[in-house]
């Protein structure tokens, strides 16, 4: 046998990506408050008893009867055409022209920001963002190595002026955005906001990431037209979306939609990283999608997330100090709060976890300088009446 080597040498450093992006404060806090008697406001998780199993599981229970070699067998990349047939006619539907052709499947769309990253970015390139933005798309653009420039927003959406002179200035590939009931806000961007956008990327020369996860949870008000739907931006739009909120999340089923050069950039960017979406769980979507009716099935989720709002908008004013402010959405998964000036709802969410009650602090959602007093609400994971309780607990920690 022989001898150990008096001294290993240390094995190379991890990429300085890895070291320079942060684990999502969400996915910490989830682990913090997993323990059944606490009620989280602090998640993004669809309620479980709101899924179709029964459904889904006849949806499996066919392709596995029917076409079991297929569902275990390799795929093409760009994803089932049963499915992205199936799903072309629904975005047709909401008023995009679509066909098949023009979607790629993805493994959930944080997978499609991942490929578009691969596709579009390289390192030091800027990328705009909303303020505040989506975590994981600010993790995404992270890992890329670009540059990462926050366009100041208010509750109609990103401001054109600013956004225009910042496209000016800093000459940005691409500018990313969640125009409706957007997360961790939940606010919607106006019609008009849209078309500015648009204006800009036309105008400029910009790309223009659009990503609609929660755009068929509804519960009031008028449909806004996606920005991919502007002709005159086409060109330079791409429009992201999923089933996890409206079919379930397991599935990790979501699709990219962009014009064909970008699109076909990306098909090779996913075979370099998991070379198809799983097949079978394509054919269950795609099976379901063809025996039952998505849309009754979103009907109800919308009723029952409809009145969770409700409930947490009904509590609040009693749950939060006097001077706290916040916004009503009109659909979506999620509300923003704001703390009275001087509050830190970072320190504060220790001594709220104490009362089983936790929430997600606002500051990590800021690109640039974040807002210490602000933080996420979701309101769709808990029943009417655990909202109530969980705001009661809220409203004893914070006054206490």
């Amino acid at each position: 046998m022989p001898a150990p080597s008096s001294a290993a040498a240390a094995v190379p450093a991890l990429a300085a990506r890895a070291a320079s992006v942060g684990a999502s404060p969400v996915r910490e806090i989830l682990a913090l408050t997993a323990r059944p008697e606490v009620i989280s406001f602090a998640g993004g998780l669809p309620a479980p008893e709101l899924f179709d199993g029964a459904g889904m599981a006849a949806a499996f229970r066919a392709v596995m009867e029917e076409q079991a070699s297929v569902a275990l067998q390799y795929s093409t990349t760009e994803g089932s055409p049963a499915l992205r047939g199936a799903t072309a006619a629904r975005v047709a539907r909401r008023g995009l022209p679509t066909g098949a052709d023009d979607l790629l499947i993805t493994t959930g769309s944080q997978q499609g920001l991942t490929l578009l990253a691969a596709a579009l970015l390289e390192p030091g390139d800027v990328v705009l963002v909303e303020d505040p933005c989506y975590l994981a798309a600010l993790q995404v653009f992270g890992f890329a190595g670009a540059q990462i420039i926050a366009v100041p927003c208010d509750e109609d959406g990103p401001d054109p002026a600013a956004l225009d002179e910042l496209v000016a200035r800093e000459r940005p590939k691409l500018f990313y955005c969640v125009p409706t009931f957007q997360n961790p806000t939940g606010r919607t961007m106006t019609a008009e906001r849209r078309r500015a956008v648009a204006d800009v990327a036309v105008r400029r020369g910009l790309w223009i990431v659009e990503d609609d996860p929660y755009g068929e949870l509804r519960y009031e008000g008028e449909h806004v037209p996606w920005i991919s739907s502007y002709e005159d931006a086409a060109d330079r739009t791409v429009l992201l979306s999923s089933y996890s909120k409206i079919m379930a999340p397991g599935l990790r089923i979501g699709w990219l939609r962009a014009p064909r050069a970008l699109l076909r950039a990306c098909v090779i960017a996913k075979q370099a990283s998991d070379l198809h979406t799983p097949t079978v769980n394509q054919l269950a979507a795609a099976r379901y999608l063809a025996d039952r009716d998505l849309d009754a099935h979103i009907a109800i989720v919308r009723a029952a997330y409809g009145e969770r709002r409700d409930a947490m908008l009904a509590g609040l004013p009693d749950a939060l100090p006097e001077g706290s402010t916040w916004n009503r959405p009109e659909g979506g998964m999620f509300l923003w709060a704001r703390l009275p000036e001087g509050s830190d709802a970072t320190a504060l969410l220790s001594k709220v976890i104490e009362y089983d009650v936790a929430y997600v602090p606002g500051a990590p959602f800021f690109a640039g300088a974040a807002d210490p007093a602000a933080l996420r609400l979701c309101f769709v994971t808990s029943a009417p009446d655990e909202i109530a309780e969980g705001l009661a607990r809220l409203g004893r920690a914070l006054k206490g």
